[in-house]
């Protein structure tokens, strides 16, 4: 597998407060090698009709995935709506484009 792309893993630490509700925390940002390719017409269309528009499949190291279930790719960020485990030790994920967001913003 040819992992010469880098993504940008994007997580938000959860903490209950005095009252015992859960807050999202600050969102901290992990780079992981990967390799990033078309989905398959049958995803396109699969996904197509529960609603979703999936652009990427990107497969990773099992390892560095730690269930994040957002994205930075070429500026741009994605939401992460399926894995597939592929072989012991690459893991798939299919990304679709956040509706929303425009571009990728930083905590700076």
């Amino acid at each position: 597998m040819d992992r010469s792309n880098v993504i940008t893993l994007l997580s938000n630490a959860r903490s209950q407060d005095a009252t015992g509700v859960w807050r999202d925390g600050e969102e901290t940002q992990r780079e992981i090698f990967c390799q990033v390719d078309s989905v398959s017409r049958a995803e396109f269309f699969a996904a197509g009709q529960s609603g979703l528009r999936p652009e990427y499949r990107i497969t990773v190291f099992f390892g560095d995935y730690q269930g994040e279930t957002r994205l930075i790719y070429n500026g741009a960020r994605y939401a992460v709506y399926r894995t597939y485990h592929a072989r012991t030790d690459e893991l798939e994920l299919y990304v679709q484009r956040e509706v929303g967001v425009h571009g990728a913003q930083t905590g700076a």
